[in-house]
């Protein structure tokens, strides 16, 4: 784990999660680690190096699928299947001083709401969500009669810096500002927990990225994102 600084732990968010504080998901080796199935479909590589992607081929199962963030374009060797490649941005929260109260709209989401929560996810593609992915913990949620219409998260926890994901809000409540409303009670549960908020976003999605500027997040670096399979 990059300990020269501590934004540098941010240049490879997954490896230094898997390293701290996801350690209790982490399998594989020193050089590439990944999460327990069914928790997230994530590997994390200490150089993103060609060895570090054999070393994960050698350790995963057959036709394993995993998504690997990196600040740079890496060379994947053909033992792997490039699925797909997300240009993407990666923000960090920097308005300290930000006081937010939690709306009344809010619930805590919990075991019995995960089939909702692939629904959901399902139909608005914000990134992966498994059946164990709710372990990550602090998954909220916003209901319209008794139907999850919104609702956000945390994932990657890199020492002293948690990630908010699986920000996602029902098509026909767009609008509303339901996503702000939750972004706002992540926001506010990892800064009471002395942790500094990021998150990554698609290079291309705007809308999303004033919003999250308007939260007092700002452009950290470029990261790109591969889905890769085990062929």
């Amino acid at each position: 784990m990059n300990n020269d600084h501590p934004t540098q732990l941010l240049n490879n968010p997954i490896y230094n999660a898997l390293n701290s504080g996801n350690n209790s998901f982490a399998k594989g080796h020193e050089n590439a680690k990944y999460y327990m199935e069914n928790v997230a479909a994530f590997a994390g590589l200490k150089d993103n190096a060609i060895a570090d992607f054999e070393m994960l081929y050698q350790l995963s199962k057959h036709e394993s699928v995993f998504v690997v963030f990196s600040t740079f374009s890496v060379r994947i060797t053909a033992q792997w299947e490039i699925i797909n490649y997300l240009d993407m941005h990666q923000m960090v929260f920097e308005d300290k001083k930000i006081n937010f109260s939690k709306d009344e709209l809010i619930v805590d989401l919990k075991d019995d709401h995960v089939k909702e929560m692939k629904h959901l996810v399902d139909l608005t593609k914000p990134g992966p969500f498994l059946d164990r992915t709710i372990e990550f913990g602090n998954y909220t949620g916003i209901f319209n009669q008794k139907k999850l219409i919104a609702m956000a998260g945390h994932r990657f926890n890199p020492n002293t810096y948690r990630e908010i994901s699986a920000v996602c809000t029902h098509p026909d409540y767009l609008g509303n500002g339901y996503a702000s409303i939750l972004l706002k009670e992540q926001i506010r549960r990892i800064v009471n927990r002395g942790e500094t908020p990021f998150l990554h976003v698609r290079n291309d999605n705007i809308g999303a990225i004033k919003l999250y500027q308007k939260l007092g997040f700002k452009i950290r670096t470029p990261m790109i994102a591969y889905v890769i399979k085990k062929v």
